[in-house]
């Protein structure tokens, strides 16, 4: 089994910054690409950020200069650091890692931590 667990997730007022955290655990041999991504009510989920096993990362237009993804392989943890927050940025916002796990190279998601930026 694999499991990711997210947190840091919350209310925050436009302009503010929060930090979130997706660990990895359970049977994983190494972990690929890692990705963060959002889904807002009544719109499709999108592709935030993501990050790969050499460090590169990529971002959707949107949150470029204001998130930033980053790793600790060590750890087996993402994070995604949210600064100067928009109201457009609410959304509930998941990990997604490609990785080695119990049935070969597979696509793991979390459960989702919500995010609501508003005054």
């Amino acid at each position: 089994q694999v499991q990711l667990v997210e947190s840091g997730g919350g209310l925050v007022q436009p302009g503010g910054s929060l930090r979130l955290s997706c660990a990895a655990s359970g049977s994983i041999s190494s972990i690929h690409a890692m990705a963060w991504h959002r889904q807002a009510p009544g719109k499709q989920r999108e592709l935030v950020a993501v990050i790969s096993s050499g460090g590169s990362t990529s971002y959707t237009d949107s949150v470029k200069g204001r998130f930033t993804i980053s790793r600790d392989n060590g750890k087996n943890t993402m994070y995604l650091q949210m600064n100067t927050l928009k109201p457009e940025d609410t959304a509930v916002y998941y990990c997604n890692i490609v990785a080695w796990g119990p049935r070969g190279l597979g696509d793991y998601w979390g459960q989702g931590t919500q995010v609501t930026v508003s005054s």
